[in-house]
């Protein structure tokens, strides 16, 4: 569709018709000094602007040539919709006529869009209150909102534009518009495929005929990006697949007459599909052919894969760079063998010359301090290039969170062929924020959080933090301060201070309490790139607060060894995260382990707890999760294991379909007879695997997900040995969803295995857990 500018050759025409005739009385008019000039007719425009437009000043020779240019400034300025200059003896005259201003603008019927959103985009476009009124400017902002109106696929939008003249010269300007409905596609079709249903291909695309979830996912309205982007999916689809000369042909968009249905047909020449036959090297290897030779992911007698090929070029450009050749080129070559449906690859390299990095140069912090970007380089100024260190580099400086973009630029060096210069490029984005939200679970039922919280402290990499927790059986204040660059070597240390209360949860009337304050420093020490080991300690004072319902092993906990414990735990732990993402991982491993060693005050233990994660991608929709977790904690000195270590398993985040809290040893409840309530255990195991699914409907959305999984896992306590008997396992369904106010995950699962007197609990819900 071609842009049109209606208006703008009839406005042409009208001010070079103005201007001739304006410019008559002034012709024939013999030169002359100019002893005074006047304005007339200026309501809103300062005289400075007028006179600075003029070709000419007082005490100057006038003559028709600058009479017609200094009509055709005045003209220019775009103020004006008359401009004259009438000469009487030596006096010039310059007669104008104001054009009207936008006193204000106005919608009318609009429902899909914000007001605001769309005074934006006509400002965008040069129309806003206070700007001259221009035909042509508002057939260009009635063109600019039936855009907007496209892009959101309601085709038969209709946009009226009413001029109404007010005081002093001005108009108000008012946009009526008729939406009418939404552009839905009825149907999508592609010609051409033998090889694979057009069920198959259709079930690539993000864009459908629609569906009970359309309404969330708009995955029925048409967009030309959303399509580009199938477009590409389908590509990708057949040329992993061996289909090396696969092409759309073309892409026709259909529209019925009343603008409510839209069809999309897409060609395709899907070719022959080829095996590769052999892949050869050419060119300069720097006399490692053979360690190039293991970088190929391409493989004779396997299917065409572009994936393979492009993977194996970057591997090639990348191992150059790993040697200080920035500019290496790496061309893969394909010899196509039509008559057998092979193909043969030639990976011509040319190294070019080896460079050094002269300066690193930052752009785009204006808050973030330099040293805090350069501190997480590992490309040196003055090194040999090493694309592996920069690409390091560009991976630590994005982790660091403070930017939402970070890119990295090579820059040959001017005269110096062997240098070049990097130039670190980040978008910074806010670091500091005030919480203030609630949440809610069947565990924990209504919490109010707070928190007031800054990553970034005066741009120098420091984390500052407090935060409140209200929630019915774990409330907790906490002071946090952490400093990633304790040590010029990157070692992090850390502060907490916090106050914690908690009572089990199947409890529901009891009122007593363990109340935990204190305080500990850690330190983090980078022992690789991926993995860092932590060492901390702290001083910790836990009270047994009497109450009613105080369940017997608390009481006699207490009575044994005192209400109030002060205690000096130790702690290391370990963390390795290769997921590519925390809130919806698809691939990668998560590993941490952390060990709480008291060896001082009045309670002596050690507590130990390891987490194992692992997504594997079955294909770009379907993922196999698996999730452990062990616990272990155990008495030191021949005393027992504090009570209020132990270790909590059921529900959400353990397993699912029995009551949060509930598996494992059970206490009488002092002043209830009969009654049992959980307190937890010294061990614990929990197992899960998870089949992550797109919701239906939802397409590729990975914010909302479907999963099945399957859990097992109990605690055992101290006096308890680790009987598979004593297992518990459920299986189920479940949804989880990246919602606006953080992760929310239900439940519907059925215990399996289970014994009496277990507590069950179908169905469950929580914000900002996962398995």
């Amino acid at each position: 569709m071609k842009n049109k500018k209606p208006g703008l050759r009839g406005l042409t025409l009208s001010v070079l018709a103005s201007t001739l005739l304006a410019a008559l009385p002034a012709w024939a008019v013999e030169p002359f000094t100019v002893r005074d000039i006047r304005v007339e007719g200026l309501q809103r425009v300062e005289p400075g602007t007028v006179f600075a437009s003029l070709p000419f000043r007082i005490g100057d020779l006038y003559n028709d040539e600058k009479g017609s240019s200094a009509i055709r400034s005045l003209f220019g300025l775009g103020l004006f919709s008359d401009v004259r200059i009438q000469v009487s003896g030596e006096v010039l005259t310059v007669i104008v006529e104001e054009r009207a201003t936008v006193a204000d603008v106005s919608f009318s019927g609009v429902k899909e869009f914000d007001q605001d959103v769309l005074k934006k985009a006509l400002r965008d476009v040069g129309l806003t209150e206070g700007r001259p009124y221009d035909k042509a400017l508002a057939d260009r902002a009635e063109q600019e909102l039936k855009r907007q109106y496209i892009n959101r696929s309601m085709y038969a939008a209709q946009v009226v534009t009413t001029v109404t003249p007010t005081d002093r010269n001005r108009v108000n300007l008012n946009f009526s518009v008729t939406e009418g409905d939404v552009a839905k596609i009825t149907e999508i079709r592609i010609v051409g495929n033998r090889a694979f249903s057009e069920s198959t291909l259709r079930d690539l695309f993000d864009l459908n005929t629609g569906n009970w979830l359309s309404w969330y996912t708009k995955s029925d309205r048409y967009s030309r990006a959303k399509l580009n982007a199938d477009i590409e999916t389908l590509r990708s689809y057949y040329l992993t697949r061996g289909y090396l000369e696969f092409r759309v042909d073309s892409t026709q968009v259909s529209i019925s007459p009343d603008k409510q249905q839209m069809g999309v047909t897409l060609n395709i020449t899907e070719g022959d599909r080829y095996q590769v036959s052999s892949v050869s090297l050419e060119g300069e290897y720097l006399g490692r052919e053979n360690e190039f030779k293991s970088l190929i992911a391409m493989r004779a007698g396997e299917a065409y894969n572009v994936e393979d090929v492009t993977a194996t070029t970057k591997a090639f450009t990348d191992y150059f760079g790993a040697f200080g050749y920035a500019f290496a080129q790496v061309e893969a070559v394909p010899e196509i063998d039509r008559v057998n449906k092979r193909v043969a690859f030639v990976l011509r390299a040319q190294p070019a010359r080896r460079v050094y990095v002269r300066r690193i140069n930052i752009e785009g912090n204006n808050r973030t301090r330099d040293e805090v970007i350069r501190r997480e380089f590992r490309q040196l100024e003055s090194a040999w290039y090493d694309s592996d260190r920069i690409r390091l580099s560009r991976d630590r400086v994005d982790r660091l969170g403070f930017f939402t973009e970070v890119g990295i630029d090579t820059q040959p060096v001017a005269g110096s062929p062997d240098q070049v210069d990097l130039t670190v490029t980040v978008a910074e984005k806010p670091t500091g924020n005030i919480t203030l939200g609630a949440g809610y679970s069947q565990a924990e039922e209504l919490s109010i959080i707070a928190g007031i919280r800054q990553e970034n402290v005066f741009g120098s990499g420091n984390y500052l933090g407090f935060d409140i927790n209200t929630s019915k059986f774990n409330r907790q204040m906490v002071l946090s301060t952490t400093n990633p660059y304790f040590t010029p070597d990157g070692v992090s240390r850390s502060f907490d201070a916090y106050y914690r209360t908690t009572r089990p949860y199947d409890n529901q009337d009891g009122d007593y309490r363990l109340i935990t304050k204190g305080v500990s420093t850690r330190f983090g020490v980078p022992f690789t790139e991926a993995d860092t080991v932590y060492f901390g300690a702290g001083l910790e004072q836990t009270t047994i607060e009497d109450g009613k319902f105080l369940p017997q092993a608390y009481l006699d906990y207490s009575n044994t060894f005192g209400k109030t414990s002060n205690t000096l735990p130790l702690t290391v732990g370990w963390a390795r995260d290769t997921r590519d993402s925390s809130l919806v991982p698809t691939r990668g491993r998560l590993q941490r382990f952390n060990t709480e060693l008291a060896i001082a005050g009045d309670a002596r233990y050690v507590k130990a707890n390891y987490q194992f994660q692992q997504y594997v991608p079955l294909t770009k929709q379907y993922t196999l999760a698996f999730n452990t977790e062990l616990g272990y904690g155990k008495g030191l000195n021949g005393r027992e294991y504090p009570i209020f270590k132990n270790f909590f398993g059921g529900g959400l985040g353990s397993v699912r379909g029995f009551e949060q809290g509930t598996l494992g040893p059970r206490s009488p409840v002092n002043g209830l007879p009969g009654e049992f309530i959980n307190i937890g255990g010294n061990r614990s195991v929990a197992l899960n695997a998870e089949f992550i699914a797109p919701f239906p409907g939802a397409g590729n959305d990975r914010t909302l997900r479907m999963f099945a999984f399957a859990d097992v896992g109990n605690v055992y306590g101290p006096n308890e040995s680790l009987s598979f008997s004593q297992l518990r396992a459920s299986v189920g369904v479940g949804l989880s969803w990246v919602s606006p106010v953080g992760p929310l995950r239900f439940a519907i699962a059925n215990p399996i295995r289970k014994l009496d007197g277990d507590k069950i609990q179908r169905f469950q819900f929580q914000i900002g857990t996962s398995f």
